[in-house]
């Protein structure tokens, strides 16, 4: 069976589990730009794509504001442009994440520290 080429807009919120008001601001802020037949909202091929690359950004934990100059890319420059910046991108969070990662461990070294100390006091 194959996927529908239009999904309405209940359908998208059920494919991909966000809420209304989620799929709502998306159009707001024109990460998203479903076709309109009345007050109805369809979305094609184009913006169930840009739905899971928004979702699988957001999951990597980049901003809406960095989501949406990346799928700007691809809008100006093409494919070749887009992979070339999700690799930036990609490489900029990585190392975000390696020293939150850092920050973690001395964290939680030193709350086990502390707990020690308090247990051994008991």
């Amino acid at each position: 069976m194959t996927e529908p080429v239009r999904l309405s807009f209940k359908e998208m919120v059920e494919k991909f589990d966000v809420t209304p008001r989620t799929l709502r601001y998306y159009e707001y802020i024109e990460l998203l730009s479903p076709e309109r037949e009345g007050r109805a909202r369809f979305y094609g091929p184009r913006e169930v794509a840009r739905m899971t690359l928004i979702l699988r950004g957001r999951r990597f934990g980049f901003g809406l504001e960095e989501i949406r100059q990346w799928l700007g890319v691809y809008e100006e420059e093409g494919d070749a442009a887009q992979m070339r910046e999700w690799i930036a991108l990609a490489d900029r969070k990585l190392l975000e994440l390696e020293e939150e990662r850092r920050q973690m461990g001395e964290i939680m070294q030193e709350l086990q520290a502390l707990r020690d100390d308090v247990k051994a006091r008991l």
